[in-house]
């Protein structure tokens, strides 16, 4: 299997706007110190990600009340995980276009997913162009703030993601926005 994930909950309200699906993949670099999900740093953690794994999540989206999907980990910005997630995000927006794609990583928006960064690959272009948000940044213990809203640690950062792109420089998203 390319990929393995920690765990999916179908009913989450925690990471992004509304009622969305989780789906919290496996493998992560970074190692952050006070990381809430340690144990999904190893790559093999968890299930395998299977096409039945697949179309369980993109059936859990196929409700009304769902706003969208929310990628985390471990670290879906891993090449290997990048490559197994963007046929997902393919056929989520095909089947779900109004609904959003909310992604939190430990890789920084304009270096390490940019061109000659340590997190791109050859899926890393596509799989931005499908994200409405992006919490990038590591969690960083020293900054944890327990007020913020969508992130751990003041340090990361809420990206608007087709603004930015469109724009060619980080923008940062408005609450409210989605």
């Amino acid at each position: 299997f390319s990929m393995f994930y920690a765990n999916k909950k179908k009913y989450h309200v925690a990471n992004g706007v509304g009622v969305r699906v989780s789906l919290f993949v496996s493998g992560c670099t970074h190692r952050c110190k006070g990381c809430f999900n340690a144990e999904a740093w190893d790559f093999h953690y968890g299930s395998p990600y299977t096409e039945q794994t697949e179309e369980e999540i993109l059936q859990a989206l196929d409700k009304e009340y769902i706003a969208g999907l929310s990628l985390l980990g471990g670290e879906p910005f891993e090449p290997c995980n990048q490559r197994a997630l963007l046929p997902l995000l393919r056929k989520f927006k095909e089947r779900f276009p109004q609904k959003t794609v909310w992604c939190y990583s430990g890789y920084t928006f304009g270096t390490d997913l940019s061109a000659g960064g340590r997190a791109h690959c050859e899926a890393t272009d596509e799989m931005l162009s499908m994200l409405d948000i992006l919490v990038d940044g590591e969690f960083v213990e020293e900054l944890k703030d327990l007020k913020l809203r969508f992130r751990g640690s003041s340090n990361q950062r809420i990206i608007d993601v087709p603004r930015s792109l469109a724009e060619g420089q980080v923008r940062l998203w408005k609450d409210g926005a989605y």
